[in-house]
């Protein structure tokens, strides 16, 4: 059985790679117009923000559309920056999100890229919300890039992307926002597809990939096992086969007992991508829609980048010295405090125990170091700096 899996997704890979990714790439310009839009009946509209439709791609030779919740702040003077906010697995277009983006003074549109609505369906019984599928959805996610064997404009990923694109075009038509200032954030799968699209997209002026990264076929989870052998995931659908073309400034948000993304792709990703980053590792933060939102960090940055254009903190170097972990912070806000994040473990990150001790804080040079001693046999660690609270790290460190 294993053979034959592999034998299928070998065979769903094009003879050249390189024009399945063209294709990847054409999509920006195929998804450059703003698409049609319709009042999705039967959906109230609260205060600013409404429930729409808008045009996708073909799928199957049949039209598709997205069904969407978009508002504007309720107080602006002049154009608003926007968001485009991509949900995770089991997740919808959410309300409450767009609304939380409308009250930092965002334009904001919530999408569903699985061909659902926000209303539950009823008719399927299960422990977490099913939602109800529209007349005009498109395809739905297949496990883990298990529709590999299909041809590339029909699996999901490539309709997701699209369903990305288009919905920053329409926030970007819009007269009352700034098409400069458009961010875009996507939580769970929704930061695997931001952690892609920031590669492709360049009209997006920052991106928050929230747990989500590319790098995931040597994960040491469910991911590595379902990616391992997957051709097409590793050659098209990877982030990282893109990750060279990102120059917008990207916060990578997440925590370190992530129990999906390991902290060690998620670097490899960010290593690898040349524009200005932040990373904010929240201890604690959880794994949810809501543990994504909620943490004031994605709006902090957002505001520093439609602001002054930068992260308003970076972490240039980190290494050890002497047994010492050393790492150096630039910031605009100032440090309060700092920790040292340490494991002795080794494996999955997420199933690791991590430990916080103490760290020494000095400023100069422009900057403030930040230093700890590495508790005996640490295999992996990274600092936090807390600027009151909002949490910038280091860069991920793995000890050889």
């Amino acid at each position: 059985m294993r053979l034959l899996a592999c034998l299928l997704l070998s065979a769903s890979l094009s003879a050249d790679p390189a024009s399945d990714r063209k294709a990847v790439f054409d999509l920006v310009e195929a998804c450059a117009s703003a698409p049609k839009t319709y009042e999705a009946e039967g959906f109230k509209p609260d205060g600013t923000v409404r429930a729409i439709f808008y045009d996708a791609l073909n799928w199957n030779g049949k039209p598709t559309r997205v069904f969407a919740w978009i508002g504007l702040p309720a107080k602006r003077e002049g154009k608003v920056p926007g968001m485009v906010l991509v949900h995770g697995g089991g997740g919808t277009a959410f309300k409450e999100w767009v609304q939380k983006w409308n009250a930092q003074g965002f334009a904001a549109i919530s999408i569903a890229v699985e061909g659902q609505t926000d209303i539950h369906d009823k008719t399927v019984a299960r422990s977490r919300p099913t939602w109800a599928r529209h007349a005009f959805s498109g395809p739905v996610r297949d496990g883990t890039f298990a529709d590999a064997q299909l041809p590339l404009k029909e699996q999901w990923m490539y309709h997701a992307l699209a369903d990305t694109m288009l919905a920053n075009s329409l926030l970007r038509s819009l007269p009352e926002v700034d098409a400069s200032k458009v961010g875009v954030m996507g939580v769970s799968w929704g930061g695997v597809i931001t952690s892609t699209i920031i590669g492709l997209d360049d009209r997006f002026a920052f991106g928050i990939p929230t747990y989500g990264c590319g790098h995931l076929f040597d994960a040491e989870n469910h991911w590595g096992r379902a990616l391992h052998d997957n051709e097409a995931y590793r050659q098209v659908w990877d982030g990282m086969n893109y990750a060279d073309r990102v120059k917008m400034p990207v916060l990578w948000l997440s925590w370190p007992q992530d129990a999906h993304f390991p902290l060690g792709c998620q670097a490899e990703h960010y290593r690898k991508a040349p524009g200005p980053r932040m990373v904010s590792l929240i201890t604690k933060m959880g794994h949810s829609h809501p543990a994504g939102w909620n943490p004031p960090d994605s709006y902090a940055f957002a505001k520093s980048i439609v602001e002054t254009g930068k992260p308003w903190g970076a972490s240039p170097s980190a290494g050890v010295k002497d047994g010492t972990a050393i790492a150096v912070f630039h910031s605009t806000k100032p440090i309060t405090r700092a920790v040292l994040v340490s494991t002795t473990d080794r494996g999955f990150t997420g199933t690791r125990k991590w430990v916080e001790t103490p760290a020494s804080a000095a400023s100069g040079g422009g900057g403030t170091t930040v230093s700890a001693p590495l508790p005996a046999g640490t295999t992996a660690w990274y600092v936090n700096a807390y600027a009151d609270q909002l949490t910038l790290t280091s860069d991920y460190q793995e000890m050889r």
